[in-house]
């Protein structure tokens, strides 16, 4: 007979890679979506295993209702944070590019623009337009009606389509606009800045109140050229910086003195950058040191 228990854990660990995407997704903190996790396993371990049709979809519901929950604690956190909050940072396998919804929807820019629905039309949206949830799935994850949840998925598309990235740049097309960001940031020349930066483009740069950062958005190509010509990175530290993959997309891990001083992404719209992502807080730096799989599928498991 096989032991409840041993199936249990074997469908969890199947599917934790998979939960573990919709918790970030939903809370933009990394930290957080391990915590749901672990609320989801306690959740999980009490239901016999047996009794349970489709494993994907009710650890999938176990893990929306606890990341909603802890959704609006997070919320009333960031009304105390100090500076602007950027969602934390996770170094990703080069696999994630190749599929590009994916990589778009836990990029910066799309994390950024998820944080502007309401915490019921964020589920809805992720669930729906990432994961290809049926409605009546969704219903059970967030419970509301399969009605309610047709009219959030459509204000919550509406609202994102007004937002997300216009013109997405291929993998390829942000590594060399990166490169040449890199370089015009490491030289300071203004010139090559306005040549990488485009006319509306957005400066953020997140450090808790720990580290030195922005306490508001830098707008305009001339406002953020200028900071970062004199002002973003110091000069006088022994300072590398090496290109990897952030977010699913390409990023710049900044060390100072050999130790993880910070992250850049960018956004890149028909090839110039609008918009800059600077990470310093310590408390989100966390998972940039090795690589965290994210996926929209569960492993099998031997």
């Amino acid at each position: 007979m096989t032991d409840p228990v041993d199936t249990a854990t074997e469908a969890f660990v199947a599917h934790r890679n998979l939960l573990f995407t919709v918790a970030y997704e939903l809370l933009g903190s990394a930290a957080d979506a391990e915590d749901v996790l672990q609320e989801t396993w306690l959740r999980w371990a009490g239901v016999d295993p047996g009794t349970v049709r489709e494993k994907r979809a009710y650890l999938v519901r176990i893990v929306t209702r606890q990341a909603l929950d802890r959704l609006r604690a997070l919320n009333r956190r960031k009304e105390s944070y100090v500076g602007p909050w950027l969602p934390e940072p996770l170094l990703t396998t080069p696999d994630v590019a190749e599929d590009i919804e994916l990589a778009e929807s836990v990029s910066m820019a799309m994390l950024l623009v998820l944080e502007t629905l309401q915490p019921a039309e964020r589920a809805v949206f992720v669930l729906r337009e990432v994961f290809d949830l049926d409605y009546d799935e969704i219903a059970e994850a967030v419970g509301k009606t399969p009605n309610a949840v047709r009219q959030l998925a459509y204000r919550a598309r509406a609202h994102v389509a007004a937002r997300r990235p216009r013109g997405i740049a291929t993998p390829a097309e942000t590594r060399a606009v990166l490169r040449a960001f890199q370089r015009a940031v490491e030289t300071g020349e203004l010139q090559s800045l306005l040549d990488v930066l485009a006319p509306d483009v957005v400066g953020l740069s997140d450090g808790g109140g720990v580290r030195h950062a922005l306490l508001r958005p830098v707008t305009g190509i001339k406002n953020v050229a200028r900071l970062l010509a004199v002002g973003w990175w110091r000069r006088d530290v022994q300072r590398s910086v090496e290109q990897v993959q952030i977010n699913g997309g390409p990023g710049l891990l900044v060390r100072v003195d050999g130790e993880i001083d910070g992250v850049v992404a960018v956004r890149v719209e028909n090839g110039r950058v609008t918009g800059v992502y600077h990470v310093r807080n310590p408390h989100k730096l966390s998972r940039v040191d090795r690589e965290t799989t994210i996926t929209r599928s569960a492993r099998a498991v031997r």
